[in-house]
């Protein structure tokens, strides 16, 4: 008999699943378990919670797929976690730094959080342990945070993005592999980054950028400044979130895994389709050499096998080369890498003789500032940026120009 009680407990304890799903989860474990065929003393294993799903598919939405799904292998890692699935076992002094770094890993995927959140976690798990050195699991505490903060700040010099970006990688580790609480209210030595003005580039500098791109990049760049994109939604773009009927374009799971609407240019329409056009040919390769479809959101790909196959999944600016997926180790098609994208900017900034430390992000900056500029009002713009709250848009009324405009120097007084 298995420990409903306590697997639900644990899911509190770790904050994996709100509140009022707890329950549910605890029954599709049921439904799992009532699936299972042999021994149930067995380890689980991932091709058994496949063919679980797979079985939900036919009689259930994609939501309810996708939540069975995750609760059994929130079951799964509640195992892993009792001792009760096998699991590399932890040496004298705790568990491993590998093992630690393994968790969290787990714990990340497990909660849908991106790529890059993962990166820059471990990435600050493993230098954290590193200054620790050979301590057991037992010594991690709120005073070796205090002081691994404390060492990047006084030796390694680094700013305060920086190090609020490795403070909250420790909080969840702390919160979620080794089950504690950082005692937040007493971490003085935490910095706090401070608020600086974005960087906004003129009418003028802009057209100066964009007509030093060159290709697909051209589009990129035009699309970002023309519907206010941040990097990754526009490498992220499908060719059904285009929707050139109503004029826009849908971001799928933004910033804070929120979808919204913005506008899509009308002199981008004609570039886009032909570039869409081209991109067709290699679709229809990647289907002729049996290419694994391009990566799908969460579980659909166990509902919809071949969702990653479909014209309409492809990626609007996909690479020209094959990659492997560094989760599933699939090979398949990826889009193009934000980096190239980063560099042709920052080349055509510099070609552009502008002075200003521009970016990619600067041109949703510009987006923002411009229609300010031009008599929009600031909750349009909100949910064109899909900002969460209008404080975060407010600071675009700092560098438009329209508020700028009358103000003279007393210098200048007669």
């Amino acid at each position: 008999m298995w420990k409903k009680d306590k697997y639900i407990e644990f899911l509190s304890s770790r904050r994996l699943a709100p509140k009022n799903r707890r329950k549910f989860y605890g029954i599709w474990v049921d439904r799992f378990l009532a699936h299972r065929s042999g021994d149930a003393t067995t380890p689980i294993t991932g091709a058994e919670i496949d063919a679980f799903s797979l079985s939900l598919a036919a009689t259930h939405e994609e939501w309810q797929v996708r939540q069975a799904a995750d609760a059994v292998r929130l079951y799964l890692f509640f195992l892993q976690n009792q001792g009760e699935q096998p699991i590399s076992s932890p040496g004298n002094g705790g568990a491993p730094p590998v093992d630690f770094e393994r968790k969290t890993r787990e714990v990340i995927r497990l909660r849908h959080l991106s790529m890059a959140t993962e990166k820059s976690y471990t990435g600050w798990l493993r230098h954290f342990l590193a200054w620790c050195g050979d301590l057991p699991s037992t010594s991690l505490d709120n005073a070796r945070v205090v002081g691994f903060l404390t060492h990047l700040a006084a030796e390694r010099k680094v700013s305060k993005a920086t190090q609020s970006q490795a403070f909250n990688a420790l909080l969840f580790f702390f919160r979620n592999v080794l089950l504690q609480d950082l005692d937040v209210s007493s971490m003085a030595v935490r910095a706090r980054p401070s608020r600086r003005l974005p960087v906004v580039l003129s009418r003028q500098e802009i057209s100066l950028v964009l007509d030093r791109l060159e290709g697909v990049y051209a589009l990129m760049g035009r699309l970002i400044y023309g519907c206010g994109l941040r990097l990754n939604e526009c490498m992220g773009l499908r060719v059904k979130d285009v929707d050139f009927e109503q004029g826009c374009v849908i971001v799928r799971a933004g910033k804070g895994d929120k979808d919204r609407l913005t506008v899509l240019p009308g002199s981008l329409v004609d570039d886009l389709r032909r570039h869409l056009l081209g991109i067709r040919h290699l679709h229809e390769q990647d289907r002729r050499n049996d290419v694994a479809g391009v990566m799908v959101p969460n579980a659909l790909d166990r509902k919809y096998p071949n969702a990653g196959k479909e014209w309409g999944w492809f990626w609007v600016f996909p690479a020209r080369s094959l990659s492997v997926d560094p989760r599933t180790h699939v090979v398949r098609r990826h889009h193009i890498l934000p980096s190239t994208l980063q560099k042709q900017i920052k080349n055509a900034v510099r070609q552009a003789g502008i002075a200003k430390p521009a970016s990619v992000h600067t041109l949703r900056h510009s987006f923002a500032t411009h229609l300010l500029e031009n008599g929009y009002d600031i909750r349009t713009i909100q949910e064109l940026l899909g900002h969460a709250n209008v404080k975060t848009t407010m600071i675009y009324t700092h560098v438009a120009s329209k508020n700028r405009l009358g103000v003279r120097s007393p210098l200048d007084f007669p």
